[in-house]
């Protein structure tokens, strides 16, 4: 079952950190990785489109895809909102494969990994939403700097470097910006 989105969310972060524009052929999906090219048709009328895995989600029970509004349009989903399609998985994109960083001059734990800095929270809790349905330990930590207040999306916290690297490498290798660094706090 897929669903759109559009205006509400247009000019927005995407859980993969690039800027939501509802007029280009893109979707979320809780599992794929950022990059997937999908092959969406919709079973109704057979009309099909390409577009590319940049966000997460839905996060409504029983729809396993949101379309950009371009897309939704491109195989008549918009009037309806809903509907039932098949995905076929046509690709990557390479591009979205991010590197993991390391910026923790202090080698004694404990570490987190942090996925993305926020000036809004609700970016931050987007992305925390997005995080939790595969992460365990996601968190957001409110930090001030210069008069500005951030919110941080971390994951942690992990007792050494080496035992945050597969966590951090797994969400590299998905998409994610991933930075080991010292956690400020404990949970």
């Amino acid at each position: 079952m897929a669903s759109w989105y559009g205006a509400d969310f247009h000019g927005r972060p995407t859980s993969s950190g690039e800027i939501f524009d509802m007029y280009s052929k893109t979707c979320a999906h809780r599992e794929y990785p950022f990059g997937t090219r999908l092959k969406v048709t919709n079973s109704s009328n057979s009309k099909s489109v390409e577009c590319i895995v940049n966000d997460r989600g839905p996060f409504v029970e029983g729809r396993s895809l949101d379309l950009s509004y371009a897309a939704a349009k491109e195989i008549g989903l918009i009037g309806p909102g809903t509907g039932t399609v098949s995905l076929e998985v046509s690709g990557r994109d390479a591009s979205y494969v991010k590197k993991v960083r390391i910026q923790a001059a202090d080698r004694k734990g404990p570490f987190a990994i942090q996925i993305g800095s926020f000036a809004e929270s609700i970016n931050a809790i987007r992305l925390k939403r997005a995080l939790a349905l595969k992460y365990g330990n996601v968190y957001i930590q409110e930090v001030e700097l210069r008069g500005v207040t951030y919110y941080r999306v971390r994951i942690g916290n992990f007792d050494t470097i080496t035992a945050s690297l597969p966590t951090a490498g797994q969400l590299g290798q998905e998409g994610y910006p991933a930075v080991v660094m010292k956690a400020d706090v404990k949970i």
